[in-house]
């Protein structure tokens, strides 16, 4: 049975990917649900969010993931400057220069990928100073959105380029980034991109479950419903074994802490993608109407679960 914020994400998902960017109704059930608050709970709390945001709408919970990402390297390099209620969009990848000047520093650049910026307050930016790789962070509306964001999953994430153009930036919003005082953080950082992966196909797992429900008949069976089918009962068994196999390892990674963890994260996305293949299965091709959301979530684990955090070979030219 899902919950009342599932229900509202997923009555939602269509819209927020058609316009690339969350519904306004999810946005707000996410924030009443804590998701831009996430820095303040555990890492275990905030894997258990960012899944059951996903087993709704994957989009929205890419997005609270990357907040969550954006918010914490602000803590560690200036502080809690953004309130908790607040959606960060981000970039770790340096993607400006700042000058410095008596008023601060005047930044201008370009950053790809950035998830979520339409919808955000703030954006957390890497950069060159001098140099010297940095962390400023900017009001919004003092950046420009060029729409490039046009992958073929995760379409309402919004991952769109960020653009600075002679950005006066404070002094107090602006810092040299050690990614040394992130190394704490790193495992958190990777699995807000596998949780999203796993609660979309915990969400996946929700319609088969739907349908074994029902009284679909199995096409080209002498079974009457899809329960009746041995066949169907083990695809489904072991499509379930994997998500939830997927869903143990992104908690035991949490609740482990610090550590090397990318083959684990690494074969727990392969986990979500096999079983997604399962039920694709089980469905039919009818799952790949566009009205189906079943490959709404087909597509998200695809992509997401490719994401470097999570990809496989990055995972093994690492060991």
């Amino acid at each position: 049975m899902t919950s009342p914020l599932v229900e509202i994400l997923a009555a939602h998902a269509a819209e927020t990917e058609q316009h690339r960017r969350p519904a306004a109704k999810s946005l707000a059930a996410a924030r009443e649900a804590g998701a831009f608050a996430l820095p303040d709970r555990t890492a275990t709390e905030a894997v258990q969010l960012l899944i059951e945001l996903a087993r709704g709408c994957p989009s929205t919970s890419w997005i609270a993931g990357t907040s969550l990402t954006g918010k914490i390297f602000s803590r560690r390099t200036l502080g809690d400057v953004a309130g908790p209620d607040e959606l960060m969009a981000g970039s770790g990848t340096p993607g400006g220069q700042g000058e410095k000047t008596s008023g601060g520093v005047r930044v201008t650049g370009r950053w790809a990928n950035v998830s979520g910026c339409e919808d955000a307050e703030w954006a957390g930016l890497a950069m060159l100073i001098d140099g010297t790789l940095s962390w400023a962070q900017i009001p919004a509306t003092d950046l420009r959105v060029e729409h490039t964001w046009t992958a073929a999953g995760m379409r309402g994430t919004g991952s769109h380029t960020l653009v600075a153009e002679d950005v006066l930036v404070p002094p107090e919003r602006v810092a040299p980034l050690e990614f040394s005082a992130l190394a704490g953080d790193m495992v958190l950082f990777g699995l807000t991109a596998l949780a999203p992966v796993v609660g979309a196909t915990l969400g996946a797992l929700d319609l088969i479950e739907a349908m074994f429900a029902s009284d679909r008949k199995p096409h080209m069976s002498r079974y009457a419903r899809m329960a009746d089918s041995p066949a169907a009962r083990r695809w489904k068994t072991e499509a379930a074994t994997l998500a939830r196999r997927a869903e143990r390892t992104a908690l035991d990674l949490a609740a482990a802490g610090p550590g090397d963890h990318g083959l684990a994260m690494s074969e727990a996305a392969r986990d979500c993608r096999t079983a997604m293949d399962l039920m694709l299965d089980l469905h039919g091709a009818g799952g790949f109407a566009e009205s189906n959301p079943l490959q709404r979530f087909w597509r998200d684990v695809a992509v997401a679960g490719r994401h470097p955090h999570v990809n496989a070979f990055l995972a093994a030219d690492r060991l």
